[in-house]
């Protein structure tokens, strides 16, 4: 076992922190979200944190169980602004019919709040949630969807479970959330039982899969999990977790475990392959992207190929991984460990780890 400790940094970038109140650290049903055995909990940057829900546009429910349906999810959804949810005082399981679809003109500011007692379910059928500034049905609002700055999409407090992309063939994986454009952010929420597709040599993110964001930001997820314990853990070809293609991740107090890259031959497909089989909890690929994690624990994730808890590779080289107040351990399966184990990159990708346990 490797243990490293450097210097260590202010929070994760720098920026000032912010609390950030978890309705999910003892739910009824699953692990919690975000990572209960963090030591060193790292400070939250302020665009990171929960979104202000106190005017919601939308409130799905009128306070009963019943009321909570699947057609007023969607349609509150596809309406946009902020979503919050009256169903009763009990957790509730909503399983959709359809998959909920953003609209692009429907922002700038469109947040998600379960208040954390709700669940979307794709019922093991469809996909939970998708967003697409690139995607006409979804209404173009700019000459340049693939680098704009909405819609801005915070998804908070809430759980997915059994979403399923498997029959996507245009926008694979993701099987809870597809993301291209805009921003998103992820803040108290957990990916239980998500699947894509089982093999193909770049179809990823069993839980979400991200595409372009403006101006290349990254992704915040905080105090997220993605499957957590046995039985709960998310499975697709590559990115048990999640997957994006150049994109950064700025990962805080968050857990991946028990989640699987099942695909094999990796990508490029090596002859007689379907192809995949890489990055456990995470798969990054593409082009000048970083990923920073931070007060998280990756474990317990296995694959066929490459990355057992995580694969980051820049087809030009550029980019870089830092783990800080984290632990990468007892993650299985893969080769091509050439800088860190259990962690796929080029030999030259800087991975910078601080106060932090990375296995043998």
């Amino acid at each position: 076992m490797r243990v490293l400790g450097l210097v260590l940094m202010m929070g994760c970038g720098g920026s000032p922190g912010v609390e950030v109140d978890n309705p999910l650290t003892d739910p009824d049903d699953g692990p919690a979200a975000g990572n209960p055995n963090a030591e060193d909990a790292c400070e939250i940057p302020a665009e990171a944190g929960l979104a202000d829900v106190s005017a919601p546009t939308t409130v799905v429910g009128d306070g009963s169980a019943a009321s909570c349906t699947s057609e007023a999810v969607v349609a509150a959804v596809a309406g946009g602004g902020v979503i919050t949810f009256d169903c009763g005082e009990d957790p509730v399981t909503i399983t959709l019919d359809e998959t909920a679809k953003v609209f692009n003109d429907t922002g700038p500011e469109i947040v998600i709040d379960g208040g954390g007692l709700v669940t979307l379910s794709g019922g093991g059928e469809r996909r939970i949630l998708y967003m697409n500034t690139c995607d006409e049905n979804q209404v173009w609002t700019t000459s340049h969807c693939n680098d704009q700055d909405h819609p801005r999409l915070t998804v908070q407090n809430i759980t997915f479970v059994d979403g399923n992309s498997k029959d996507e063939d245009e926008f694979d994986g993701g099987g809870a959330i597809w993301a291209r454009g805009g921003r998103l952010r992820l803040v108290n929420s957990r990916f239980f039982g998500n699947v894509c597709a089982d093999e193909g040599p770049d179809v990823g993110g069993a839980a979400v899969r991200v595409f372009d964001q403006f101006e290349d930001a990254e992704v915040f997820v905080v105090n997220s999990t993605f499957g957590g314990d046995e039985g709960f853990g998310n499975t697709c070809s590559n990115g048990g977790g999640i997957s994006s293609i150049g994109v950064s991740w700025t990962v805080i107090n968050s857990l991946f475990s028990h989640n699987r890259a099942i695909g094999n031959g990796g990508n490029p497909a090596q002859s007689g392959t379907p192809g995949g089989g890489s990055g456990g909890a995470i798969y990054n690929d593409g082009n000048t992207m970083t990923l920073s994690l931070c007060g998280t624990a990756v474990e317990a994730n296995d694959v066929v190929q490459h990355g057992s808890g995580i694969f980051f590779v820049t087809n030009n080289h550029t980019g870089d991984v830092r783990i800080e107040n984290s632990v990468v351990r007892g993650n299985t399966g893969g080769t091509w460990y050439a800088v860190q184990p259990q962690i796929s990159t080029h030999d030259d990708t800087p991975i910078v780890v601080v106060n932090s346990v990375i296995e043998d």
